[in-house]
């Protein structure tokens, strides 16, 4: 089985980029930012939860997202992987990763990076916003602070799997059958 983490900022295209990925792998997509949206939709208490956090630009508590995560892997048959989106986003969730793959003697493939700059991270997400009607999409307060969370909890990431030989970096500038050519270069090595 393999597991790929599809990595980057907000708005470098990753949940554009994961569809051509999914079919041309055979993963299955676990998108966080989805399975937070499932829950808000249907009003459960994690997603009323979940909806207040998001709301102020804020991340859902790890062990929400590592039960949602655990539960997809256990459940998800007849695929040849998994593509990770918005999951792992710190180190203590990396962590948790690698002991929750490692309890089927299972590890990560590889990270698949798409990097912008941060004035097209502002950029994109206002014009997402405006495309699929996010709220938390909208306010320049909360794309600041997301770009900020991101560079201070999520970029120790490239480190990480940098140390471990698993880090591939994408430069998402570009049409989107540009960048999407990138990736798939970089997926062809496993």
């Amino acid at each position: 089985m393999k597991y790929y983490i599809l990595f980057g900022p907000p708005g470098a295209g990753k949940g554009t980029q994961a569809t051509a990925m999914v079919e041309k792998y055979n993963l299955h997509h676990i998108s966080t930012g989805a399975l937070l949206r499932k829950e808000i939709a249907a009003g459960t208490e994690l997603g009323l939860q979940a909806k207040a956090l998001i709301e102020k630009g804020c991340l859902v508590p790890d062990e929400v997202v590592e039960g949602m995560i655990e539960s997809e892997f256990n459940s998800v048959k007849g695929v040849d992987g998994f593509l990770l989106d918005g999951f792992p986003r710190t180190l203590p969730q990396a962590d948790a990763l690698d002991a929750m793959l490692a309890k089927t003697s299972e590890e990560v493939t590889a990270t698949v990076s798409i990097m912008i700059p941060d004035e097209m991270i502002m950029e994109r997400i206002k014009g997402r916003a405006l495309k699929e009607g996010r709220a938390d999409d909208a306010s320049e307060d909360i794309i600041n602070n997301r770009i900020a969370t991101y560079h201070n909890q999520t970029e120790p990431l490239i480190e990480y799997y940098t140390e471990k030989g698993k880090y591939n970096e994408i430069d998402g500038i570009g049409t989107i059958e540009e960048v999407r050519n990138r990736i798939f270069a970089v997926m062809d090595e496993f």
